[in-house]
């Protein structure tokens, strides 16, 4: 059983988040708290992707609310987007998490999770249509682009691809506050926020008024 046996006849964004509420498609339904759906314009011209719902998302019942999303924020901000422009879900709708004492940490979906998940990312992006999309760190990748596309080695450029006309990949937020000291972390969020001007570059060639 995977996600597409609680997919909705009429594929909506609005259909979608109430479907995906039941969704049992894998085992991680009852690790996380709820199902973390997409949030944002449903005819939004940027879909950004991530990996899966954190603590925070978890509890919220919303993407990218944790430290990373605040993060995403203000380099959305340094970029001159704005997050109500995006689109902004994730690979896996549920939270995966190992128990450390009292704290529930983050746990790598595996493939099979990633993959028992991606009806309700296809149906998303079928329904946006997005002209741009962005995947961030190496489970959107996957999920989205194949197990051969190297985050580390691609990252920041423009390629086709099944789902947008521009796709392009780079970091997760998340990836920069564990970077091992304040120099990586420096560098990485430059890198970061310089892919993110280029989203904002070519969301500006398609007319739209960008900071």
């Amino acid at each position: 059983m995977t996600a597409a046996d609680y997919l909705p006849s009429r594929h909506s964004i609005t259909a979608l988040r109430k479907a995906a509420r039941e969704c049992q498609g894998c085992d991680l339904c009852y690790r996380g708290t709820q199902t973390v759906f997409g949030e944002g314009p449903a005819k939004a011209r940027i879909v950004m992707v991530g990996e899966q719902p954190g603590d925070q998302e978890d509890l919220a019942g919303r993407p990218f609310v944790g430290p990373a999303g605040a993060l995403l924020d203000k380099s959305l901000v340094e970029a001159g987007l704005e997050r109500t422009q995006v689109y902004l879900t994730n690979a896996v709708k549920h939270f995966k998490w190992e128990q450390r004492g009292k704290r529930r940490l983050h746990a790598r979906p595996s493939s099979s999770e990633i993959e028992a998940c991606k009806p309700w990312l296809v149906a998303e992006l079928e329904a946006i249509q997005p002209e741009l999309l962005v995947v961030l760190g190496s489970v959107a990748a996957q999920s989205l682009l194949g197990r051969k596309f190297k985050v580390t080695q691609q990252r920041g450029t423009f390629v086709e691809s099944e789902w947008a006309e521009r796709t392009l990949a780079t970091f997760h937020p998340s990836a920069l506050l564990r970077a091992p000291d304040p120099e990586a972390r420096a560098e990485m969020r430059r890198m970061f926020v310089s892919d993110l001007k280029k989203v904002a570059k070519a969301l500006k060639s398609l007319g739209v008024k960008v900071s």
